[in-house]
């Protein structure tokens, strides 16, 4: 029998790792140069600051925050970015309203709000790498 130690770890996986797998599907619109090029005259459309570097930043951002919360490797500051870039797109980019449009990344803010306090669980590389006086 599982003690609940033990579902609520998996919970912490799965969260993490369909998350990071969302956010990086999302990232991997980086390598599409229509869909960069999209990005960048709307940003400048709306008058955004850097319009071409902040574009490459918030995809970049998503990208490699997704590949880190899926092995779970430096997942409380890969949620903490990704809180940043959701907070972006909600409140900045967006009008605010997660009740309607923004919803998506609003949602996904506080996804990655949790797993920047939570961390990453015993399943994952930050507590391979950093826990190992746990395991002997």
């Amino acid at each position: 029998m599982l003690t609940s130690k033990v579902k609520v770890e998996n919970w912490l996986l799965f969260i993490r790792v369909i998350s990071g797998l969302l956010i990086f599907v999302h990232g991997l619109g980086i390598f599409n140069p229509g869909h960069m090029q999209g990005n960048i005259a709307w940003l400048t459309d709306i008058h955004f600051p850097a319009p071409s570097f902040m574009a490459y930043l918030g995809k970049g951002t998503e990208l490699a925050g997704g590949v880190l919360l899926i092995v779970g490797l430096a997942t409380r500051i890969a949620g903490a970015l990704l809180v940043i870039n959701m907070a972006v797109i909600t409140f900045i980019l967006g009008s605010g309203n997660i009740f309607d449009a923004e919803e998506l990344p609003f949602l996904l803010l506080v996804v990655f709000l949790f797993l920047a306090i939570t961390g990453a669980g015993n399943y994952s590389l930050d507590n391979w790498l950093f826990n190992r006086e746990k395991r002997n």
